[in-house]
């Protein structure tokens, strides 16, 4: 019988768990959760600040009692692995003050990904700055909203949780400000795709700021002074700069790193040591339009490769073909969606491409309800190839266009995913 390890849940983790047991009832199969939720919803977290999720407990997908009854999977939750012996293939594992030592035959790192924490003069010293990444990063941030006297909320970054931030606690009733260091919300997109959305934060009431960036925290952090020498008053304050592969135990271990500090992987996701495979937001993927090495930290990806990686080990290959990267962002009631290179990326790319847009409604305009929507498809005309689409505008009108998800030769039938 197979013993498997797999160290970290959620998305990759339990996916891969999961997946290994419909393909093996047999197997011993543990999971190793450092935190003490093992499947959560992480994309709903931000939508517990402003009380549009009211259970907490609706954002716990799976706990390690139902995950044991259901698929006979040994989940442990803070359980840390903090060292790998791969010739004598032994996990050591920190648990309370204990340290445990497990062997295997496979193990699967799901390591994740952790909050980039910008280097700012003064941030350490800051009481009332915080990420959010997971179920205590939420716990440390309601704690605040709950016992400190909070007016002025400051969201340093304007990427997909950073306005997601700002949409929920300027419905909790904050003034907010969001500062953002490139030159317009929502980076993956170009200017004029995320104008809209920009358009919607200042209706509703969220100031604005970018090309801008916080140099230097005072005051405990309730004072931010920015890079034109003026200050903000921060009451509290959300980085959400990015994110880092969460590298630590894999560089420890000998494993090779590759692009951005990135678990380096081949197509059966296996890593440079023998019987040791990784997925999820930890590992370098191949940018399916560009070929070059990327790191993609989203659900939907970490969720295939969790399942792709089970197969592998079970015989049953299935080639890592990398990741395109698509998301989708609502904005009060705006949203936005982004599949592939934006049209800037590709340039960069010294791809030769082409642009289209496209404006209308999301569906026939005589029927109520039809709403605006702005389409942009970027493409290489020279080989039929989509290399990009972006769209922008009401809340539900940019599901209807989510997405071509992978570049597309001209005589192939398109392939629409319905995010």
């Amino acid at each position: 019988m197979k013993k498997i390890i797999i160290v970290g849940g959620v998305a990759g983790g339990m996916s891969a768990a999961t997946r290994l047991r419909r393909l093996n009832e047999e197997a011993e199969i543990i999971v190793l959760e450092k935190g003490p939720f093992v499947s959560f919803a992480n994309c709903g977290l931000p939508y517990y600040v402003s009380g549009e999720i009211s259970e907490k407990d609706s954002l716990l997908i799976q706990t390690p009692e139902a995950l044991k009854a259901r698929f006979n999977i040994d989940v442990r939750p803070l359980h840390e692995a903090i060292k790998i012996d791969a010739k004598e293939k032994i996990v050591t594992i920190k648990h309370k003050e204990e340290l445990l030592e497990e062997s295997y035959d496979y193990l699967i790192l799901s390591p994740g990904a952790k909050p980039f924490i910008p280097p700012i003069k003064g941030l350490a010293e800051a009481k009332n700055a915080f990420s959010l990444r997971n179920v205590p990063d939420l716990d440390r941030i309601m704690n605040h909203l709950e016992k400190e006297k909070t007016k002025h909320a400051t969201v340093i970054g304007a990427g997909f949780i950073g306005l997601e931030m700002a949409e929920n606690l300027r419905h909790r009733g904050l003034e907010v400000t969001v500062v953002e260091k490139a030159p317009h919300v929502l980076p993956p997109l170009d200017e004029e795709m995320a104008a809209y959305v920009k358009k919607e934060l200042i209706r509703n009431g969220v100031k604005v700021m970018t090309n801008q960036s916080a140099v230097a925290f005072q005051n405990e952090g309730k004072e931010i002074t920015l890079e034109d020498g003026s200050t903000l008053l921060s009451d509290l304050t959300i980085l959400s700069v990015g994110v880092r592969p969460e590298n630590t135990l894999a560089e420890s271990a000998g494993i090779e790193l590759g692009f951005g500090g990135g678990i380096l992987v081949d197509e059966n996701y296996q890593t440079s040591l023998p019987d040791i495979y990784a997925v999820g937001d930890a590992i370098v993927v191949k940018q399916q339009i560009t070929g070059e090495d990327a790191l993609i930290a989203l659900a939907s990806p970490a969720n295939r490769q969790g399942r792709q990686v089970a197969d592998a080990i079970s015989g049953h290959r299935r080639k890592n073909k990398g990741s395109i990267g698509t998301a989708i962002v609502r904005v009060f009631d705006s949203s936005a969606a982004s599949t592939g290179l934006s049209e800037r990326a590709a340039k960069q790319a010294g791809l030769d491409i082409q642009v289209v847009h496209v404006s209308g409604k999301d569906h026939a305009g005589y029927y109520p309800g039809a709403t605006d929507v702005l389409l942009k498809l970027i493409f290489n005309p020279k080989q039929g190839l989509f290399t990009g689409h972006k769209a922008s505008g009401k809340k539900e009108s940019t599901n209807e266009s989510t997405f071509w998800q992978r570049p597309l030769k001209r005589d192939s039938p398109f392939l629409i995913y319905q995010s």
